[in-house]
């Protein structure tokens, strides 16, 4: 008879020997975690937590459990329920939401401002930040760059009230630059709310500088929020917008095709993900603009091919994608490790699916620890997903394995 490991697996670590001791200590952290000394848990429903219909508990035991065991129900080996949604921990939900506000305050400084003289090497000087910020995001992750964005957002919307002609042109076309990458940040620490508002602020300002190429940018921008929402038709349709415009720089076309591709294994189609990136390839050749944004698809190695990997891994198609991960990842250098780290985790995952367990818990080792390193959420999901791929060797000691190799990730959540 099966059984839910992963709960045993936690019971144990946190010290408790059997179902009663595990029902006393939850029961005892709960009264002091919620302040109420009505809170209780049986040894009971422990042992039925433990059993292969473990169900789904309360809210506020899903925090207890959070909070004593360091992992969510989910990850405790609970069959998740429709519409669940984690709670924050309160203290860092606080923490993040000043953050929030702080960095969101720079996109909506009231005005009138006082008028000042604005040079246009302004605009250059701009533009080469800009480039470094790229490299440090690959480096250093998003938490650390996205306090540096704010306030050089503030300095250039300032700027931008008070100058004219292709000065003022110049100023909204890096300010939107500054925004997508703000908004990218974001997305990447998890927090799709705030990336979804930095994605707008893109998109008006792009609209202002009546530039076709920026517009059709910030429409993929935006598509990525929505895939990242499980949104494939709204990837879609952002995506085909931005293809509509026949003036936009084959950069744009590269870029809204490969997105697409994202919509379309959404979708479930497999079809339109290979004619889209198929097309998307022949064109990379053409890609020769100097825009200083949107040129991860000239700055990372195998590019095209990371995406159809990834729409293969949603597809579900473990051996192909695990065979394309291989050859993505001999090309990745290792400065690049949040991007490593990330590609890493989906082929994981594809190895799961594969029904190779042992290699997906070689590969997670090594993620674990750089998920650690760089606080990406984007592969804490990935790390999320590999551990429903191996739900079915959770009573194997590889299951126990793999919980071993992320505990600094879980422990951490």
């Amino acid at each position: 008879m099966s059984r839910n490991d992963a709960l045993r697996a936690a019971r144990l670590r946190a010290g408790w020997r059997s179902a009663e001791a595990a029902a006393a200590g939850l029961q005892a952290h709960g009264q002091r975690l919620l302040d109420d000394p009505h809170f209780t848990v049986s040894s009971r429903t422990w042992r039925r937590w433990e059993g292969p219909r473990p169900g789904w508990p309360s809210e506020e035991t899903a925090l207890v459990l959070h909070d004593a065991l360091g992992r969510w129900p989910e990850d405790l080996g609970f069959a998740t329920p429709p519409g669940w949604i984690r709670p924050e921990h309160h203290e860092e939900n606080r923490m993040q939401t000043a953050h929030l506000l702080d960095v969101t305050a720079a996109a909506l400084v009231p005005g009138p401002l006082a008028p000042q003289q604005v040079d246009p090497a302004l605009v250059d000087y701009f533009q080469a930040q800009l480039e470094g910020h790229y490299r440090a995001d690959m480096l250093l992750g998003p938490h650390d760059l996205i306090g540096t964005l704010g306030p050089q957002y503030q300095l250039i919307d300032k700027l931008t009230r008070s100058a004219t002609g292709e000065t003022r042109r110049g100023l909204l076309r890096v300010g939107a630059a500054y925004a997508a990458l703000v908004g990218w940040l974001y997305q990447d620490a998890g927090d799709l709310s705030a990336a979804a508002f930095w994605r707008g602020v893109t998109q008006e300002i792009a609209l202002r500088a009546r530039d076709p190429h920026l517009v059709g940018y910030a429409m993929v921008n935006s598509a990525q929020v929505r895939t990242d929402l499980g949104d494939g038709a709204g990837v879609v349709d952002l995506c085909e917008a931005a293809l509509d415009d026949d003036r936009v720089v084959p950069k744009i076309k590269v870029m809204a095709m490969q997105q697409q591709a994202h919509g379309a294994s959404l979708l479930r189609d497999r079809a339109a993900v290979d004619r889209l990136i198929d097309t998307a390839d022949r064109l990379l050749p053409r890609v020769n603009d100097d825009l200083p944004w949107g040129n991860a698809c000239r700055r990372t190695p195998g590019y095209l091919e990371v995406q159809r990997a990834t729409c293969y891994g949603r597809l579900g198609l473990g051996a192909e994608a695990s065979t394309l991960w291989t050859q993505v990842l001999a090309a990745v250098p290792g400065t690049a490790r949040r991007d490593r780290g990330v590609y890493m985790a989906r082929h994981a995952t594809a190895a799961a699916t594969a029904r190779q367990p042992e290699q997906a818990v070689e590969i997670a080792r090594e993620v674990a620890t750089i998920a650690v390193e760089t606080g990406s959420a984007r592969m804490r999901r990935e790390l999320a997903t590999l551990e429903r791929a191996m739900r079915p060797w959770q009573d194997a000691p590889v299951g126990r394995d793999l919980a071993e190799a992320l505990a600094p990730v879980t422990e951490g959540s």
